[in-house]
């Protein structure tokens, strides 16, 4: 399941012990739409592993903004609640399922 994930609930939801991979987008972004079910199906199969968040570029600046998001979609990576990872732009599941192994 993929949870919304907002610039208030952040530190919440990186405290909670797990990794985290949140996919910064938009609505009017073609890409990021792209990406839906690819997070969507990556979210399914590491369920109780991985939280997997989907954060509305539109409506959070305060992280995009402190994690230098430049481009969307891009797939910020937190372990320990510390970045060690991102992904910039549309990639297919075989692509990101290594990003989200090094996590476990």
């Amino acid at each position: 399941m993929v949870r919304e994930i907002t610039d208030a609930n952040i530190k919440s939801v990186l405290a909670e012990g797990k990794p985290v991979v949140v996919d910064i987008w938009a609505p009017w972004c073609g890409p990021c739409r792209m990406m839906t079910p690819v997070v969507d199906e990556l979210a399914e199969e590491y369920a109780g592993k991985i939280i997997v968040g989907k954060m509305n570029a539109d409506d959070n600046n305060e992280i995009p903004s402190v994690y230098n998001v430049m481009n969307i979609p891009t797939l910020l990576f937190f372990k320990d609640g510390t970045l060690v990872n991102r992904h910039v732009g549309a990639a297919r599941k075989a692509d990101l399922q290594p990003l989200f192994q090094n996590l476990l």
